[in-house]
């Protein structure tokens, strides 16, 4: 795929109402001695740490704007639109990818009520970017150093910067933190997302610093990873959606048999009604709904304007495996 396009895609498309952007359209690659890092340091001290954890409030966690990706509109597509239908999803027929089950269609989404593991693992991330309060998803998952959170690339650096005050809130609901605000002292991306921010690449991760002597798997303990794993697959999304129809107070799950997406990126799709907010929450395979357990194998990403049904979610490749082997070893 042409790097102009998926320039295209990411300036319009990953999960932002922030206004117009100014995406990284037609980019080239820098350099080996100017590609930028893939890990920040955020908090890294303990007096950084508490005034990022004393900075988020339950006033500000309510009132945290959802960073979510503008979608990407038809005209967008160029010439890869013909078969695409025009208006709003909800009043046209979903085009379905060749060979998909009527189970990859289900009706959007809803409240989590099953329990289980899910609930303490999965949480809100917030940040501050470009001088407001944001706010994304993110989940724990099992690690070497018991303290990586993987979320969406956006939700870690939007347009070549890195957002501070970040934070998880796992188990977050009303303005609550029932298992603390975990301050992050890393924050990390792919290379691929990091240099040009490639949609196919949206993956980020955090490493928190200990709580109270202890760290996060300790306390909420963490989901298994899974990377390679292929399309076509029954898989559970999750996320805290905050723009409208949602306030970010509901943890919210769709699910069903995942699909290539056939227009711009090598992602996976799922129909899902989610909305901002919910990017960088997680995706499961092998997902068990009576013990809330499964393998973490993709995050929202983005959608469509025109097909605001499906959500997307990056494929975790080797790329993201390598980047959870870095964070989970820092």
């Amino acid at each position: 795929m042409p790097r102009s396009v998926l320039g295209a895609l990411i300036a319009v498309g990953a999960l932002l109402t922030t206004g117009t952007m100014a995406g990284p359209a037609g980019a080239a690659i820098p350099g080996p001695d100017r590609v930028p890092s893939t890990v920040h340091t955020a908090a890294d001290t303990a007096a950084a740490q508490k005034r990022v954890q004393e900075f988020w409030t339950a006033e500000r966690m309510r009132k945290a704007e959802p960073l979510d990706l503008l979608s990407v509109s038809r005209e967008d597509l160029g010439g890869l639109s013909a078969d695409v239908p025009t208006g709003k999803a909800k009043t046209v027929s979903p085009v379905r990818p060749s060979g998909a089950s009527t189970m990859a269609f289900p009706e959007g989404g809803g409240p989590w009520t099953g329990g289980g593991k899910v609930v303490t693992t999965a949480g809100r991330v917030f940040f501050s970017y470009q001088g407001r309060t944001a706010s994304c998803s993110g989940n724990a998952v099992t690690s070497t150093n018991g303290s990586t959170v993987l979320t969406a690339g956006h939700c870690v650096k939007l347009q070549g910067a890195w957002h501070t005050n970040w934070v998880f809130v796992p188990g977050y609901h009303d303005g609550q933190a029932p298992y603390g605000r975990w301050a992050a002292a890393k924050t990390l991306s792919t290379p691929q997302w990091t240099a040009t921010e490639d949609i196919n690449y949206d993956v980020g991760a955090a490493v928190v610093s200990p709580l109270e002597g202890k760290k996060l798997n300790d306390v909420v303990g963490g989901q298994g990873v899974a990377f390679n794993t292929g399309y076509n697959q029954d898989m559970y999304s999750f996320g805290f959606p905050a723009a409208d129809p949602y306030d970010g107070e509901k943890f919210i799950h769709c699910s069903g048999k995942t699909f290539k997406d056939f227009l711009l990126s090598q992602d996976h799709g799922i129909t899902c009604d989610m909305t901002g907010g919910s990017s960088g929450g997680p995706w499961f395979t092998k997902f068990d709904e009576k013990t809330g357990t499964g393998l973490q194998s993709s995050v929202n990403s983005f959608k469509y304007n025109f097909i605001t049904t499906w959500m997307f979610g990056p494929v975790f490749g080797n790329d993201a495996k390598d980047l959870y082997e870095k964070a989970q070893t820092s």
